[in-house]
């Protein structure tokens, strides 16, 4: 299997260069030159596997270059993390109980060490990055960067620590993260690792980690230093593949829930910003597990909303601060594969598209590539008041104790039912555990926080559910903060040359 990129004929490198690399020289993203299938006799024998079984499988479809017992090992240690022995639970729920034939499957992303979904790929990322630097022979220090929403510094973070021949710097919006989120984050030990605030928004500090990945002057400058820059976003193909295995797992489950029977199509909601998670789906898709619809959810910053709608995407809106805080982006990255993958891999109108985003922050898509997409997605966005309304109302209906991100779903699956009248099984992407949202969660179950820290919060909230507080949350509350630093957007390049240089 080779990897191109989604806006210029490069000559394609293998999944390993792919992985090492992370964004493509020209700009774009690597993607596969073709989707490979999974028959339905493939998805029904991964019904007797484990999960570690199921994500190699997955992986070795994409990642050709290594071998079984390469993508066994690493499936193996990242996932040993995880705090419950199906490492993806799916939880049955019956949104109307009047209505047996159609059930929620709440697909549980959030057993690992850091709580949320972005564990699934983050822990796997650094072995198949350890083993790609053996197998291209590179002798240099990588330096992953990253740009996160919350989530995925945390779990990047987690992953990266003390991997030998790595560092790792992470950027996050200041104040644009949850308190928990934030913590997490700056109590993070490690030798190699940086974790720097940016006055900004999470687009801010996005752009800044872009307009680094295509500073020629500044890779020349880290190549000085012996250092090469990769990423561990979504933006790099190592982190996006093993997010395609939960989505055949996760289908495997309601099989043997008994909510399906093999070949049965079902829905896939998913909570998106960034729109990593719910491509991995899109990739599931294609590659043949039985999907009728993928549902995109978004909260007040609905671009992704508006853009399935009307085929226009428009980053110049007013930006909003939410309490599902990883969702608040106005410029979804991986949004650039799918328009590759549907425009029939034409990078030239990509590049387009992309120039036009950067220019005048904004693009249409042509009347083909909007009637392929009208087939796949339906977009919803939910507002603040919807998402606390509905952890509220799953809690009452069925004591199941959903975070923000997770309500936004649930909340718009709701939407689209009560529009399209399609009742057929879903499958929903519960993204982080709710204590790393106590606030939010416990303010929508009514409670008052006057006064609460956040770990006062988490035992309000376990002694009012009984829910089972994740070990390493509550650590936090003895951990050193060991992360201070904060700059400017157009001081974040300089940041990374002198940590670099360290």
């Amino acid at each position: 299997m080779k990897y191109v990129s989604t806006r210029s004929k490069i000559t394609p490198v293998n999944s390993a260069e792919a992985i090492l690399q992370g964004l493509a020289a020209d700009g774009g993203l690597f993607v596969p030159e073709k989707i490979p299938k999974a028959s339905i006799e493939e998805i029904g024998q991964l019904g007797g596997k484990t999960y570690e079984q199921r994500a190699a499988w997955l992986l070795g479809k994409f990642l050709t270059d290594y071998t079984e017992d390469e993508l066994g090992e690493c499936t193996e240690l990242a996932y040993n993390w995880f705090d419950v022995p199906a490492r993806v639970p799916v939880m049955i729920l019956i949104q109307d109980p009047n209505n047996p034939i159609a059930p929620v499957g709440a697909m549980e992303l959030w057993h690992g060490p850091t709580s949320a979904f972005k564990d699934v790929a983050l822990q796997m990322l650094p072995h198949l990055m350890r083993m790609a630097l053996q197998k291209v022979g590179e002798t240099k220090q990588i330096l992953i960067l990253v740009a996160t929403s919350g989530d995925t510094g945390k779990a990047a973070l987690a992953g990266f620590a003390d991997v030998p021949q790595t560092k790792i710097m992470v950027f996050y919006p200041d104040d644009g993260v949850s308190k928990m989120q934030k913590l997490q984050m700056i109590t993070q030990p490690g030798d190699n690792v940086n974790v720097t605030a940016v006055r900004g928004n999470f687009d801010d500090a996005q752009n800044g980690v872009k307009k680094i990945f295509g500073d020629k002057k500044i890779r020349d400058e880290l190549d000085k230093l012996g250092v090469k820059l990769s990423s561990a976003n979504s933006i790099n193909w190592g982190r996006l593949v093993p997010q395609i295995a939960y989505y055949f797992s996760g289908y495997v489950e309601l099989i043997q829930s008994k909510q399906i029977t093999l070949g049965d199509k079902i829905n896939i909601c998913v909570p998106t910003g960034n729109f990593g998670n719910i491509l991995a789906a899109y990739y599931a898709l294609k590659m043949g597990l039985p999907v009728k619809k993928l549902i995109c959810a978004s909260n007040d910053n609905n671009v992704l909303t508006e853009f399935f709608a009307t085929g226009i995407y428009n980053r110049n809106r007013k930006f909003f601060k939410t309490i599902s805080p990883s969702m608040d982006i106005l410029i979804s990255s991986n949004l650039e594969r799918l328009l590759y993958h549907e425009s029939g891999n034409d990078f030239r109108l990509v590049n387009r598209y992309m120039s036009e985003l950067n220019s005048v922050g904004k693009y249409t898509v042509d009347k083909k590539i909007k009637t392929r997409l009208d087939k796949i997605f339906h977009g919803e966005y939910v507002t603040e008041d919807e998402t606390r309304d509905y952890i509220k109302r799953i809690y009452g209906s069925f004591k199941y104790l959903m975070d923000t991100h997770t309500a936004v779903a649930v909340c718009a699956l709701s939407k689209y039912r009560g529009k399209t009248k399609d009742l057929i099984p879903v499958l929903c992407a519960s993204t982080a555990s709710p204590y790393k949202f106590t606030g939010a969660v416990l303010t929508a179950l009514e409670q008052n926080i006057d006064g609460l820290d956040n770990f006062a919060q988490i035992k309000r909230l376990n002694d009012m559910t009984n829910f089972k507080v994740p070990k390493n949350l509550l650590a936090l509350s003895k951990a050193k903060i060991l992360h201070e630093d904060v700059c400017d957007k157009d001081e974040m390049a300089q940041r990374v040359l002198d940590f670099a240089a360290k």
